[in-house]
């Protein structure tokens, strides 16, 4: 798993496209559907499942937290969709009873999604 997740962390890096192609409708969908039921609409960690993790889901509008998003395009999106956190985010799911259904990512969803996040931080809601 460790040599996958480098390989992927490194194609990410590599194969990072412009913020232009990005497909905002796409990050907004993806972040709505499996991201926002914790961070919430506005990535402030206000979602109904916030409070609920331990420890309790951040607000990734911080400026640290957009400087790693600047810093690492997507590598940051796809580390944590990839559970380096081991099971907090199944484990708070599922104590809650909400169901996510599995998705196969892409380097585009990772892209995508990154950029969504982006710009919502930014105030740049597509």
């Amino acid at each position: 798993m460790k040599t996958s997740l480098t390989a992927l962390l490194t194609t990410l890096f590599i194969t990072q496209t412009a913020p232009s192609f990005a497909d905002n409708t796409n990050g907004k969908n993806l972040y709505s559907q499996r991201c926002a039921v914790c961070h919430g609409p506005d990535i402030k960690g206000t979602g109904p499942l916030a409070r609920k993790s331990n420890p309790p889901t951040p607000d990734l509008t911080t400026s640290a937290f957009k400087k790693r998003l600047s810093d690492y395009p997507g590598v940051i999106v796809s580390s944590i969709i990839l559970r380096p956190n081991g099971d907090l985010i199944p484990k708070t799911l599922r104590e809650n009873g909400v169901k996510i259904l599995p998705h196969a990512w892409s380097v585009n969803d990772f892209r995508d999604l990154n950029q969504y996040m982006v710009d919502v931080i930014s105030k740049k809601r597509p």
